[in-house]
């Protein structure tokens, strides 16, 4: 037993005595700084100039890459979804990228498989609902604004058809359709909704071929989820040849081009989500915990233009049209905005009793759609007509 004891004893001296050397020589990350900043790649999948989604993201970049000296900021514009991990390869590779930043629910495979193959680098997957350790989700929602507009556009139209451009059957446009859909019918339960698909983000073409057949048809009120001001300058011109054409702005400030078509629309602050995403990462306190930030986070913003949520031209004429008898259109907009920015919210768009266009209850009176209801809504509410088509 004393012999074991002999050898034992200098066997565990000498762990230890390793242990401190390996941890005296072990460096310390050093936070970035000027000199040595923490670089970081932004992917887009649509060019910077469409001034619709990659525009939005790119002034969020630039805001970051202003306000942090600590940080360096490069971007690679319209890459095609299949295409992301090679892109991502060459931001971790060749141009050692500490973070990467996708910005395509179409991204989500190839980041979780960046974020396995490079475990020392951080990704953040914009609309994505996949995570790992290294791998984090962010996005900014827009179904609470799409409501508001919903209540312009019921109480503007004239023909009862309101037409909505929309890129991809996506959970995230479905919720947007039918947030707008509630708001329409809460202030003109006669109206609905016309949908065309295009099948493309970026595609002024299609979008306004879409917009001029929603406008043949008697559409006279559009809104849309693409990336370029089309649809809107579409109902610009009808609205200049004196066939009023009301639209919605999106993602980016798109007033000044339909001066006399915009209302208002829904604006994203990229700026401040990825202000708060890398100020985590650099102060040590980041999370791959999902960040899904609306109005009450100043991330979702109403508006046609910054500092303008509703176009002057349009403020009296909704102020005119009543809501209730004692109600202007006007002020539920603003009542109900104004419950939408505090914290908790005191108002959601999606409260039961929502039926969808068959006739079946899908959020019950008195509830509250969750999160995860919103991520997976693939239903139409009872004013938009037709059917969802089946996404590839």
């Amino acid at each position: 037993m004393e012999r074991l004891k002999n050898i034992v004893t200098p066997v565990c001296m000498l762990l230890i005595i390793v242990s401190i050397l390996f941890t005296g020589c072990e460096k310390k990350k050093e936070k970035p700084t000027a000199e040595k900043p923490m670089k970081a790649g932004f992917v887009y999948v649509g060019p910077v100039g469409d001034y619709g989604w990659s525009h939005a993201h790119d002034e969020g970049r630039k805001h970051v890459d202003n306000k942090f000296p600590w940080l360096e900021t490069i971007f690679v514009e319209s890459v095609p979804e299949g295409d992301c991990l090679r892109i991502i390869d060459r931001f971790v590779q060749e141009e050692k990228c500490d973070v990467v930043i996708t910005t395509s629910f179409g991204y989500m495979d190839a980041t979780i498989r960046a974020g396995e193959k490079y475990t020392d680098t951080l990704f953040m997957h914009c609309s994505g609902i996949k995570q790992l350790k290294n791998v984090g989700t962010y996005f900014i929602d827009f179904y609470q604004l799409y409501y508001l507009n919903g209540l312009m556009a019921g109480a503007l139209t004239k023909s009862n058809k309101i037409g909505y451009v929309a890129a991809f059957p996506t959970p995230e446009l479905i919720r947007h359709i039918n947030g707008f859909g509630i708001g329409i019918k809460e202030v003109n339960p006669n109206a609905n909704i016309h949908v065309k698909w295009i099948y493309a983000w970026y595609g002024p073409d299609k979008a306004k071929e879409a917009a001029e057949t929603l406008i043949a048809e008697g559409c006279d009120v559009l809104a849309f989820t693409e990336d370029t001001p089309a649809v809107i300058e579409a109902g610009q011109k009808h609205t200049e040849k004196g066939s009023p054409v009301y639209t919605f702005s999106h993602y980016s400030p798109m007033q000044n081009y339909g001066k006399d078509s915009v209302v208002s629309g829904q604006l994203a602050d990229w700026g401040v989500i990825y202000e708060k995403i890398f100020q985590d990462i650099y102060n040590g306190t980041w999370t791959n915990e999902d960040m899904w930030w609306l109005i009450a986070e100043k991330a979702a913003l109403l508006g046609g233009k910054y500092n303008e949520i509703i176009n002057k031209k349009f403020i009296d004429m909704l102020k005119q049209l009543k809501y209730d008898s004692s109600v202007s259109v006007y002020n539920r907009i603003i009542s109900q905005y104004s419950l939408m920015q505090e914290t908790p919210v005191k108002f959601d768009p999606f409260t039961g009793p929502v039926y969808d266009n068959k006739g079946n209850l899908q959020i019950k009176e008195g509830q509250i759609a969750t999160k995860e209801d919103l991520l997976r809504m693939m239903y139409y509410v009872d004013n938009v007509e037709g059917t969802i088509p089946e996404s590839d």
